[in-house]
């Protein structure tokens, strides 16, 4: 008997790729042993309810889009009776979650390696009653990943987020925040702050990303505190870009769990889109809590 497969696919991701790819990746499905039943996504915010209702009636989930949209997916899945495992054909801009777990990039690379991959067990990052596959952040450049118009982040690639980014420079501000977790707690303003579960972040290697494990039980956790000069930010940059956090302004640490508090409501972004805005949030990591589909090699 056939094995049966939900393929979900944003027609607008990235480049629209899937769309010429579409029949290639049906046939390596349909060769894998599958019965592909197809989904295209109307607009987004749909995912989450079609996965929770129909993926546990397959043996297989495979979704492709960009970063919000396989966000959507493991939201379903998170609130499925039994989670099946899930295949991701990346197809958006920059695509950190793919990067993170070596799945290929070119659309039929990352087909056949659903069907000839094994399960890896990754964890889950829960932000109070949501979940992100890789990413939770706040502060500097954090609105750009969502507020860059699509026909530019087609156009343009990750250039497009510099862009947006040193548009959004002179709104820069910081936040004054105390935050606790399982081994300290610390308070002050913060420029930025990042919880993560991944080597890679906006399409770039992680200071904090080398020797990561995504299903470890531990969440990386990295704050920037508010420059108090112009000097002081570069050398911060520039600590950043050598991939070395150890700046007296950085706070960087590992966490199964933490607790982060303002006095003013805090926007954040999950996966690179909007996540709302709240003055309190808990952040835990569910371990190995995604069973999704990589290649043989990744260990």
């Amino acid at each position: 008997m056939e094995k049966r497969l939900l393929f979900a696919f944003n027609p607008q991701a990235g480049k629209g790729e899937i769309r010429q790819k579409l029949l290639p990746v049906v046939q390596i499905f349909n060769e894998g042993g599958y019965d592909v039943t197809v989904r295209p996504t109307r607009q987004g915010g749909e995912l989450p309810s079609i996965v929770a209702e129909e993926a546990s009636n397959y043996d297989l989930l495979v979704v492709s889009g960009g970063d919000g949209t396989l966000n959507e997916a493991i939201a379903g899945l998170m609130a499925c009776p039994r989670p099946v495992p899930l295949g991701y054909l990346p197809a958006g801009t920059v695509n950190d979650f793919a990067t993170s777990l070596s799945i290929p990039k070119e659309m039929t690379e990352a087909a056949r390696a659903v069907v000839e991959g094994r399960v890896f067990s990754c964890d889950v990052g829960r932000f109070n009653d949501r979940y992100f596959a890789y990413v939770a952040a706040f502060g500097a450049f954090t609105q750009v990943s969502y507020e860059t118009p699509q026909p530019a982040k087609n156009l343009l690639g990750r250039i497009a987020y510099f862009l947006e980014g040193i548009r959004s420079l002179p709104q820069i501000k910081g936040y004054q925040v105390s935050l606790s977790w399982d081994q300290g707690e610390a308070e002050g303003r913060f420029l930025f702050g990042m919880v993560s579960n991944a080597t890679s972040v906006g399409g770039f290697g992680l200071p904090v990303g080398k020797g990561v494990k995504m299903d470890d039980g531990l969440l990386e956790v990295t704050l920037v505190r508010e420059p108090r000069s112009a000097m002081e930010l570069q050398a911060i940059i520039n600590t950043l870009l050598l991939q070395q956090p150890d700046h007296e302004a950085i706070l960087h640490f590992q966490t199964a769990s933490l607790e982060l508090r303002s006095q003013e409501a805090i926007p954040w972004t999950l996966d690179g889109e909007f996540g709302g805005e709240t003055k309190k949030v808990r952040i835990a990591d569910c371990p190995q809590a995604l069973p999704v589909l990589v290649s043989w090699a990744q260990q």
